[in-house]
C-alpha cells in the first residue's frame, strides 16, 4: 500500500478557500503575533470544522516552506474526517447496534494504528478523537492499521465529554475498562449500543470522563505487570462485544 506524503497549503487565501470547500486539514500552523479579520476568520472556521491551530514562530513556518505563507500553513490530512451527530442516524437507519469507540489521549500512532485495525474488523462504526491530545493520523498510522484508516470513519470532536453528552442522547450507553473496579469485561452486557472508551498508555481514560461513565470493568490479568497495553487491551474488549453480539 502506498501512500501520499501529506502536502499542505500555504497563504490566507488560499487557507480560508480550502476550509470552505471541504478540505480536509490535519492541522493548521497560524504565525505568532497574527491578528486582525483574518485571524477572527480562522478562528471561526477552524472551530466551525474542528481543525486544529497551533500558533508557532514565524521560524517555523519558513523551515515548512520556501513560498511566501503569509503566516499561515495548513497541513492536509490523508483521510477525511466525519462528525458524529452525522454517522449516529446512519447507523440507526441501517438498523444495526451501534458500536463507537473513543479513544482519549492516545499518543503513540501505532497504537492508533492497531487500534483502528481491531476495530475495523470488529464492526465498530466509528472511532472518535480529540480535536487535540491525540497522534495525528500519518502515513505510519495508515501502514500499521493495515490500511484499517481509510475504511472505518474517524470523528474528530472539539470535546469527548460532548461527544460522550451526544451518544447518551442517542441511547448509547458509555463504558470504559479501569483497573480500579471488579466487574469482568465477560460479565458486562455490550448487547446494546455500546461506547467504548480506552485511555492513554500512561493515564488511562481522563478522571473527569472516567467519573461520569457509571459502566466500568476489568480485563482479568494473573501476571504482575500492570496493564495490557492499550492495543492489546482494546482487540480483547472488541472481542467480547463480537461474541456476545453474535457475529
Amino acid at each position: 500500500m502506498q501512500l501520499k506524503k501529506k502536502s499542505t497549503i500555504i497563504g490566507k487565501h488560499p487557507i480560508v478557500d480550502a476550509i470552505q470547500t471541504g478540505t480536509n486539514f490535519d492541522k493548521i500552523f497560524l504565525q505568532q503575533g497574527t491578528r486582525g479579520e483574518f485571524e477572527k476568520e480562522l478562528r471561526h472556521l477552524t472551530k466551525q470544522y474542528n481543525i486544529p491551530v497551533q500558533v508557532v514562530p514565524k521560524e517555523k513556518l519558513n523551515r515548512m516552506t520556501s513560498g511566501n505563507h503569509q503566516g499561515v500553513i495548513g497541513l492536509i490530512s490523508l483521510i477525511p474526517y466525519y462528525k458524529l451527530e452525522d454517522l449516529l442516524p446512519m447507523i440507526y437507519e441501517k438498523s444495526e447496534i451501534p458500536l463507537i469507540l473513543i479513544l482519549d489521549g492516545i499518543t503513540d500512532i501505532r497504537n492508533i494504528g492497531a487500534i483502528a485495525r481491531s476495530a475495523e474488523i470488529s464492526g465498530v462504526h466509528a472511532i472518535v478523537i480529540p480535536k487535540k491530545g491525540s497522534a495525528q493520523i500519518n502515513d505510519e498510522a495508515i501502514k500499521s492499521s493495515a490500511g484499517a484508516l481509510t475504511r472505518i470513519p474517524i470523528c474528530r470532536e472539539q470535546s469527548l465529554d460532548g461527544a460522550l453528552d451526544m451518544l447518551e442522547m442517542s441511547g448509547i450507553t458509555a463504558f470504559a475498562s479501569n483497573l480500579g473496579t471488579k466487574k469482568m469485561v465477560y460479565e458486562t452486557d455490550f448487547t446494546e449500543p455500546s461506547a467504548i472508551v480506552m485511555g492513554s498508555e500512561g493515564k488511562g481514560v481522563g478522571r473527569e470522563l472516567l467519573r461520569r461513565i457509571e459502566n466500568q470493568f476489568i480485563i482479568p490479568q494473573v501476571g504482575t505487570t500492570d496493564s495490557f497495553n492499550v492495543s492489546v487491551a482494546t482487540g480483547i474488549i472488541l472481542y467480547e462485544v463480537m461474541r456476545q453480539r453474535g457475529f
